[in-house]
């Protein structure tokens, strides 16, 4: 009997390998972006598409559908598929893709951002201290162990907005937020990759964890206002701006 049978191995730290599908949908994506295929341009026809991209015309449709969902494309039976004008007809899907290509933000994008999640958070925070104060205590407990890195910080950041919604007791600001996660764990490392915003940071923490030991749900509301509007401060320190 041979021994390597029975020998344990490490789990691979592999990436997984894209479907044919996604490399196709990432391919059309930046070319709608570098302008190759410009916005309210059409797309070459279907078979042409497909010998471009070295795909089958069934791999090729699947994509097109996908992006057609998110608001990239417009595509009707018997006409050619239109490039949508995706700032004005895409949906939350678009915001996730436009995070993996900085390069191609539009202008103001990151401050369009911080002005939604203003109008969001300090209500979805006060909700959540007048409804679960102790809970919402219980959560803050995970600063004192939180590891001063740029991941560690955003993972943190990133569970504590969604379990704050999650007790703000209305599942539309859950939904909400669910559709900005991708986008927000592509952007968040960048913002606390400095020092002084991870310290901001676990500064409203720290005020935070005293208002909901108080069950103040106003100062939370304060307390996150203010916070939304100081983050401009360090995003203007980074790439995006």
């Amino acid at each position: 009997m041979t021994t390597y049978q029975n020998e344990i191995h490490n789990t691979p730290n592999w990436t997984p390998i894209q479907r044919p599908a996604e490399v196709v949908e990432s391919r059309l994506v930046e070319a709608i972006l570098q302008g190759t295929f410009p916005v309210n341009s059409h797309l070459p026809g279907e078979r042409e598409l497909a010998e471009l991209l070295g795909v089958t015309r069934p791999t090729l449709r699947e994509a097109m559908q996908r992006l057609a969902v998110d608001g990239w494309l417009e595509i009707h039976h018997g006409k050619p598929t239109r490039v949508r004008d995706y700032l004005k007809e895409g949906k939350l899907g678009v915001l996730n893709t436009l995070s993996e290509h900085p390069e191609h933000l539009p202008n103001n994008f990151i401050p369009d951002l911080l002005n939604v999640r203003l109008a969001m958070a300090p209500t979805y925070t006060a909700l959540a201290v007048a409804n679960h104060a102790p809970a919402v205590s219980e959560l803050l407990e995970g600063r004192h162990s939180l590891q001063d890195s740029p991941q560690k910080f955003s993972e943190f950041d990133w569970h504590l907005q969604h379990e704050i919604t999650l007790l703000s007791d209305n599942p539309v600001f859950v939904m909400l937020l669910n559709s900005f996660r991708e986008l927000y764990l592509n952007l968040a490392p960048k913002y606390f990759s400095i020092p002084a915003a991870r310290t901001h940071s676990m500064q409203y923490y720290n005020a935070l964890a005293i208002a909901a030991s108080e069950k103040d749900s106003q100062k939370a509301r304060t307390l996150t206002e203010e916070i939304m509007q100081e983050s401009l401060i360090f995003w203007r320190q980074t790439d995006y701006l």
